[in-house]
């Protein structure tokens, strides 16, 4: 290919020291912490239900019947997780270029009750992945986190994470005040423009609806807590307010979003009494998803079976490196499969282009250095 490949999400396994090293000293002692338990290993959290078992989080790469759980050594994780230094050989594996990257540990931490901690955690873990992917910051991007504790301070941890040199932001999906589609978010979304610093929501990273039957049935709903953030975005006049901003639907797959913009539209078009008062859309709610929406996804062939009905200009594609739903180190074999049906112009846009334009990355020195 005369382009790179761009993965739009994958992931780093926070280090032992990511959170002690970093964190402030008022919290030292609560500070997420790796713990021995059993013949295996577990990130500690205060204030959380269970640990994080660490067999799926750097379970790219194995077989389904050897993924687990728990039993999983710290040491045996894939080093690049952790190590800079080690990370690109990964990239290299893979025939990736360059990665956009979000955390682990962080993902969970979203959903912690107490925002104080909760926002010092994410300021630890913004020093740490800034250091991280200084190591080369053409093919290493970051994303920080915020707590949304408050506008104000969501508005100030942006300024931050930019100072950092990272390249988005990973918003927790949880509030601590109101949901998004309230006014009192206009200055973060001002901000987040005006630092061309793209929204990102990830997958589990928000409260999700709860489900039935047996534990594996719960797999299909974690795609419904970003819908509901996508929805809200859109149907409270977000986007109608700010058409610049630019928001990242992240490991939500994407072959659901053709039956999604009709549901949204035929919603609007029978019932938009249901708005909320004062809210106005100048557009159907389709439209504004088609254009200030990303959506990014793996081995979702529907989604690369349907580019047509939707924008595919919005389209990224990723391999969640070092996950347990990874592609890796098998992505080009299952990209070769997966984008036979796509133009030469809409594989070299969801591979590499809506990546690059959003992140503003330098494709020319991607291409140089590979």
């Amino acid at each position: 290919m005369d382009y790179p490949i761009i993965s739009a999400d994958s992931h780093i396994t926070e280090a032992p020291n990511t959170y002690i090293d970093y964190i402030d000293k008022q919290y030292l002692d609560r500070a997420p912490r790796i713990e021995s338990e059993g013949d295996g290993d577990v990130f500690v959290i205060d204030g959380m239900d269970r640990p994080i078992q660490l067999g799926l989080v750097a379970a790219a790469g194995k077989k389904p019947e050897e993924i687990t759980t728990g039993g999983v050594k710290f040491e045996d994780l894939h080093k690049s997780g952790w190590d800079p230094k080690m990370r690109t050989a990964d990239q290299d594996r893979d025939g990736v270029a360059a990665e956009v990257i979000y955390p682990t540990v962080g993902m969970m931490l979203c959903n912690h009750p107490d925002f104080g901690y909760k926002q010092a955690c994410f300021d630890a873990y913004n020093r740490w992945i800034a250091e991280y992917c200084s190591e080369d910051t053409s093919r290493l991007l970051g994303c920080g986190q915020t707590a949304v504790a408050n506008p104000q301070q969501t508005v100030e941890d942006l300024k931050y994470m930019k100072s950092l040199g990272l390249r988005g932001v990973m918003m927790s999906g949880n509030p601590a005040i109101e949901d998004f589609d309230s006014e009192i978010y206009n200055p973060v979304w001002e901000a987040a423009i005006e630092l061309q610093l793209p929204v990102s929501f990830h997958i589990l990273t928000m409260k999700n609806a709860v489900h039935r039957g047996p534990r594996i049935n719960s797999f299909l709903a974690i795609i419904r807590g970003n819908q509901d953030i996508m929805g809200t975005l859109v149907f409270g006049g977000v986007f109608e307010r700010y058409p610049e901003l630019k928001v990242v639907c992240v490991e939500a797959d994407a072959g659901w979003v053709p039956h999604y913009l009709y549901r949204m539209d035929h919603a609007f078009k029978r019932h938009k009494n249901w708005l909320a008062p004062g809210t106005t859309l100048s557009k159907l709610p389709s439209e504004y998803f088609l254009n200030n929406i990303y959506t990014t996804f793996q081995d979702d062939w529907v989604a690369f079976k349907s580019a047509d009905l939707m924008n595919w200009r919005r389209l990224m594609w990723a391999n969640d490196f070092p996950h347990s739903d990874s592609t890796w180190p098998w992505s080009q074999d299952m990209l070769r499969e997966h984008t036979a049906s796509l133009s030469d112009e809409q594989a070299r846009a969801i591979l590499c282009e809506n990546v690059a334009a959003l992140y503003n990355i330098d494709t020319d020195s991607l291409m140089r250095s590979g």
